[in-house]
């Protein structure tokens, strides 16, 4: 189901103008690696985490994300627990040198070009990730991208359980959590003149598949393949 214009916007945007709306996902699109990935190297690599116990997990999870067979929820598991065993505040700690030596050099000047020109336009930017929000929220500031949708770890009294609130922002999850965030916000997919959805990875197909825009980014063989048998625009912000 392809979005259009012909119904009425939601009373919060304009009657007279309706807006665009520009989905990013983030790990291997707007940035040149993976920061889910990452986040446990480098936990990994400042003695956090084991590396003998922990290393190989994130490993095999990463292949099986590139694959499309990822479990969700043991991934969450694996991912979340190490946050509850650390306070909030020494985890923001480290969260800044990992942007500082891990996100940054990830971020390209076509990435940040491309969030600019669509900023310009007055487009609605969206980071739509299924990374946690605990890693994610300081890299969408960083690309000046007001609005984050992503796998959201369950805190209790300021400080994380090592559980997920709500729905994984992953595959049709996306899209749930998606209409959730228009639906707190009084809009709809009719809401917008035009949206636009850019990812690197075949576990997007189904956000890819519901927008009027869909652009490949770097592309994975599988969504390139399928990108160019739909006639996708495909591009490289590396």
């Amino acid at each position: 189901m392809r979005l259009t214009a012909s119904r009425l916007p939601y009373r919060s945007l304009s009657l007279e103008l309706k807006l665009n709306l520009v989905l990013f996902d983030l790990d291997n699109t707007l940035l040149t690696g993976d920061s889910d990935f990452e986040w446990a190297q480098f936990l990994i690599s400042i003695g956090v985490l084991d590396r003998e116990l922990f290393e190989a997990k994130n490993l095999h999870f990463y292949e099986q994300y590139k694959a499309g067979t990822l479990n969700i929820h043991e991934f969450l598991d694996f991912q979340l627990k190490p946050l509850s065993r650390h306070s909030r505040k020494q985890l923001d700690a480290w969260h800044e040198d990992f942007m500082r030596d891990k996100i940054r050099p990830m971020m390209g000047q076509a990435a940040r070009a491309l969030v600019e020109k669509h900023r310009a336009a007055g487009d609605v930017c969206v980071v739509i990730t299924a990374t946690n929000s605990f890693v994610t929220a300081p890299i969408a500031r960083e690309f000046g991208i007001e609005h984050l949708i992503a796998t959201e770890p369950e805190h209790r009294d300021g400080e994380f359980t090592g559980g997920v609130a709500g729905v994984p922002s992953f595959r049709e999850g996306k899209i749930i959590r998606l209409e959730q965030w228009l639906e707190a916000r009084d809009w709809g997919w009719a809401s917008f003149a035009d949206a636009t959805f850019y990812s690197d990875s075949m576990n997007d197909l189904p956000l890819l598949e519901k927008v009027q825009h869909p652009v490949a980014v770097d592309p994975d063989d599988r969504l390139r393949q399928h990108a160019e048998q739909q006639g996708w625009p495909i591009v490289s912000l590396r």
